[in-house]
């Protein structure tokens, strides 16, 4: 299997790794030391060696801080982890910080001990991150300090071994663009920004330019290396040797020069020499790269990742991958939500059991070459930990009379899928039904938005949330988060979310459309499909064109699960013409022996 489900982590880790950080920080003469979950690429998800954060504390979310001192310890977290970080970091070591309304350099600014040396790794923190700090060193009085060697690295002996995966070719007939193309166009980018070269560090730009992918993250076809494109479009790769397979050089032609990763300080060096003007995303690229730019002579551009929006942006090849990519996807998850429907509703099986069904299914596809994250496998109150990881020491049986959640996707080299379905087991109660209808309406509304260009994510997000909020209801994530072309399943700079986001929605943009309830301790919903950004449409009797969404995930909603008199007449016309257009792109390939089920599931209301 893709997964595993032995737990990653434990509440004795903070016990056992405590000491052993506070004694390195001592060797170091540190009073402190900030935490953050990135590695040295500000990746997602990362690699086992990367997870410094998780060593130190226990929590093995995907987002999230920490700050050590040599008495206290403080752990930061969004809404999503509310729950399991509770679970995972153990109180008696750690006080728990909203990471959304006071992110640690803030808390930094207030609480930071005058006098006191609080170290940082500058690979794993950013130019601008920095900066943060920085300021919160100045507005409370503590020395910030750029550590040479991590005091985590320096205390975790058995630390896993950096990834060495094989960097492999993405063939143009699911890039639509070539390699070559696309360089020309970042490098006229880049010269236009004044800049001779930029200096990329984020892997889903590197494997978008290049036309390259890998597996050095779990989940994410990723390949972990730097790049610089100078501004005539040549360009260096860096990349360890060892995995530079034997085709690539000649894949990327004669204008890529692949060499060493450990090269690239003495490539920055040779920048900084000749007076070179460097951009680089201040978000993005680790302090210790800015430094080391500054250092040999180098003038910084500060310069938004130049590949991120185009990136976002999918040509047509790519969003008719995503079709395609979504109708196999589709068929997996609709004979697995037949299974649940009929093979899972006695309370024998578990969430375990559960999510390897699922697994099991799109492994039926030849095509399927990872999933895209761990799969949310939650029964009952589980499902209301909203990025709940199923492990043997959490997993509990699908009771009847409970809901069972479940959010999952698998990555094809057409398209990225993300889909969350929510099955009653047993008779759901009036109040999971009428929660799941007004979840269901918020995402009809996002679904079936019409919106002028210049719109960002941020505008739309109350259009998902509108019929909770009329019940005093809401939920602490984000409604759409961007999806890559083979790549992340999380990808900016696009997202629909309350909080603020000024990146306008363009184009052939595939965002998730995910509303939700949880209910602590009962259960969790929340309707997830994946949208792309339609191009902008004369309205009839209107003044101007409106773009809108196509949504691309195909399989049931299900309708045990909907009130039918809390809907409107457009409501209930948009469920039925979903499955209409699932019963469409699905039913030629659905097995015989769940045709009737599927007919039923997918019936009009």
């Amino acid at each position: 299997m893709f997964q595993t489900f032995e737990p990653v982590s434990d509440r004795t880790f903070a016990g056992r790794h405590l000491p052993l950080l506070r004694a390195e920080m001592k060797k170091q003469n540190l009073n402190g030391f900030v935490i953050p979950h990135d590695d040295e690429y500000q990746n997602e998800y990362i690699p086992a060696y990367a997870e410094r954060l998780m060593w130190a504390t226990g929590f093995s979310g995907s987002a999230g801080a920490a700050v050590v001192f040599q008495d206290k310890a403080y752990i930061f977290t969004d809404g999503r982890y509310t729950l399991q970080v509770r679970q995972q970091a153990d109180a008696d070591y750690f006080e728990y910080i909203d990471l959304t309304t006071t992110p640690p350099d803030q808390w930094l600014g207030e609480h930071g001990r005058k006098g006191a040396r609080i170290g940082y790794d500058p690979m794993l923190h950013t130019l601008s991150g920095v900066a943060k700090l920085q300021d919160a060193a100045q507005k409370a009085g503590f020395e910030l300090v750029a550590v040479a060697t991590n005091p985590i690295d320096a205390a975790w002996k058995d630390q896993p071994a950096l990834p060495a995966t094989p960097v492999r070719p993405h063939d143009v007939k699911f890039a639509g663009k070539l390699s070559a193309e696309k360089r020309k166009e970042i490098a006229a980018a880049v010269a236009k920004a004044g800049a001779d070269a930029v200096l990329i560090t984020a892997p889903p730009s590197i494997a978008w330019l290049f036309n390259i992918r890998g597996h050095d993250v779990a989940r994410s076809p990723l390949p972990l290396g730097r790049a610089i494109l100078n501004k005539d479009g040549t360009a260096s790769l860096f990349l360890a040797p060892e995995k530079v397979t034997n085709d690539l050089p000649a894949f990327l032609g004669d204008d890529v020069d692949i060499r060493a990763e450990s090269d690239v300080g003495a490539a920055l060096e040779k920048l900084g020499a000749a007076g070179a003007m460097v951009a680089i995303d201040p978000a993005l690229a680790p302090a210790q790269y800015a430094a080391d730019l500054k250092r040999a002579g180098a003038k910084l551009v500060e310069l938004t990742d130049p590949c991120a929006l185009p990136r976002a942006m999918k040509n047509e090849t790519e969003v008719s991958g995503a079709r395609a990519a979504h109708i196999r996807d589709g068929i997996a998850v609709t004979r697995f939500l037949h299974w649940i429907d009929t093979e899972a509703q006695g309370g024998d099986v578990d969430e375990i059991a559960a999510a390897k069904k699922l697994e099991e299914f799109r492994r039926g596809s030849d095509d399927l070459k990872d999933i895209s994250f761990d799969t949310i496998s939650g029964a009952g109150s589980n499902g209301a930990i909203c990025h709940y990881r199923v492990s043997t020491e959490t997993s509990l049986k699908l009771e009847p009379g409970s809901l069972y959640l479940v959010d999952s996707g698998g990555q094809y080299p057409d398209g990225t899928t993300d889909i969350t379905r929510v099955a009653p087991i047993g008779e759901p109660t009036d109040e999971m039904r009428d929660r799941f209808t007004r979840v269901l309406k918020g995402h009809i509304a996002l679904a079936t938005a019409r919106f002028p260009v210049g719109t960002t994510g941020h505008q739309l997000d109350a259009f998902a949330r509108r019929p909770l909020w009329e019940m005093g209801l809401d939920y602490d994530h984000g409604t759409g988060h961007g999806v890559g072309s083979f790549l992340g399943v999380h990808e900016g700079p696009q997202r629909i979310a309350a909080w603020p986001n000024t990146q306008a929605l363009k184009p052939g943009m595939i965002v998730s459309n995910e509303p939700g309830f949880y209910k602590a301790g009962e259960f969790g919903i929340r309707i997830e499909n994946l949208i792309v950004v339609t191009h902008p449409e004369p309205v009839p009797g209107g003044e101007r064109e409106m773009m809108g969404f196509e949504t691309i995930t195909m399989a049931p909603i299900n309708l045990d699960l909907v009130k039918p008199d809390l809907l409107t007449g457009s409501e209930r016309q948009w469920l039925n013409d979903y499955h209409a257009k699932v019963r469409e792109k699905l039913g030629a390939l659905i097995p015989a022996g769940i045709k009737d089920w599927f007919e039923n599931a997918t019936r009009a209301i």
